[in-house]
């Protein structure tokens, strides 16, 4: 399922697109998993990033945006090529691109397990293979794109950690992959959430998402999103 020709219709059709990202009956909904039990030391820094792929980048990026320590945050795609990173085109679902988010933190203030934990616990159902609900399609696969060794190291640590604990009812599908390449999209998909909190879609699928990081994670929950300029070029973005 894909969001093609979203913008600039009329509120009839913005309606009837909304009927992605849902949580199926039965599925893992937000819970409060167990912490990363391999974590980073010290950190020597104010500054990092990382980039979460699980399904539509809206709803990722709305729970990001929320997060204290995160400093800015960026929709876009990662896992394929350049040329290939426009909306339409990874649409089709054969560009090796996962719709993403990059988030840039201060590791003083929220650590990358951390961010980890949020993302499992609330952004995704990290069991589904190549979709997030009813978006299938390889643009919605579940990956975390690291960005150093340390991060890769606890980004598997973390997975066998959770699957060990059989905290959801089938394997995780997440990928693990070092980040080649991150290429922010268009300026309509950034912030989307924040820029229309009662749009029905954001309403129906993504602000559930925000709700469980508010009431799962109060310690980490900043009440105004933090929002970032679309044309920043992203910390990521490959040379």
């Amino acid at each position: 399922m894909t969001r093609s020709g979203f913008f600039g219709v009329s509120l009839v059709a913005l309606t009837t697109f909304g009927a992605a990202c849902h949580t199926a009956m039965g599925e893992p909904g937000p819970r409060i998993l167990p912490a990363p039990v391999l974590t980073e030391p010290a950190p020597a820094t104010h500054h990092a990033s990382a980039v979460f792929a699980g399904g539509c980048f809206w709803g990722v990026q709305s729970v990001f945006e929320h997060v204290r320590g995160v400093t800015a945050t960026r929709a876009g795609f990662d896992g394929g090529a350049r040329d290939t990173a426009d909306y339409e085109t990874v649409s089709s679902g054969d560009t090796g691109h996962a719709e993403s988010v990059e988030v840039d933190f201060d590791p003083t203030q929220v650590s990358y397990g951390t961010l980890m934990r949020i993302f499992f616990s609330v952004a995704l159902d990290p069991t589904q293979v190549n979709r997030q609900f009813p978006d299938d399609g390889t643009q919605y696969r579940s990956v975390l794109y690291t960005r150093s060794a340390q991060q890769l190291q606890e980004a598997h640590a973390y997975i066998a950690q959770l699957d060990a604990a059989h905290v959801f009812a089938r394997p995780i599908a997440t990928q693990v992959a070092p980040d080649h390449g991150f290429y922010p999209a268009e300026a309509d998909h950034q912030n989307f959430a924040a820029r229309y909190p009662d749009h029905p879609y954001i309403a129906t699928y993504d602000a559930p998402r925000i709700e469980a990081l508010h009431a799962l994670f109060a310690s980490s929950w900043r009440p105004q999103p933090v929002l970032t300029l679309a044309d920043d070029g992203g910390s990521g973005l490959s040379p």
